[in-house]
């Protein structure tokens, strides 16, 4: 794992954004001229489904946190 990356915002995507850093490193045409593209593009769908998994999570979070709201409203009469 590369040290400056060890608390990366983006574990699950880690080992894409490794490869692309090291796509765009290898060369100005790589970099430039869409030899990087198709990494770039699996990053994206990676990142997507991160965000998709997190939205998720918090939704799913919301809904407890409202449904033990609701039933305080109940007890309290409210």
């Amino acid at each position: 794992m590369h040290p400056n990356l060890a608390y990366h915002k983006h574990p699950k995507c880690l080992d894409v954004i490794l490869r692309l850093e090291e796509c765009h490193k290898s060369g100005f045409f790589n970099k430039y001229f869409g030899g990087c593209n198709g990494i770039k593009k699996e990053l994206n769908e990676c990142l997507t489904l991160e965000y998709k998994e997190i939205r998720k999570k918090n939704a799913d979070k919301a809904k407890e946190n409202r449904k033990k709201v609701e039933e305080l409203w109940k007890e309290f009469n409210l």
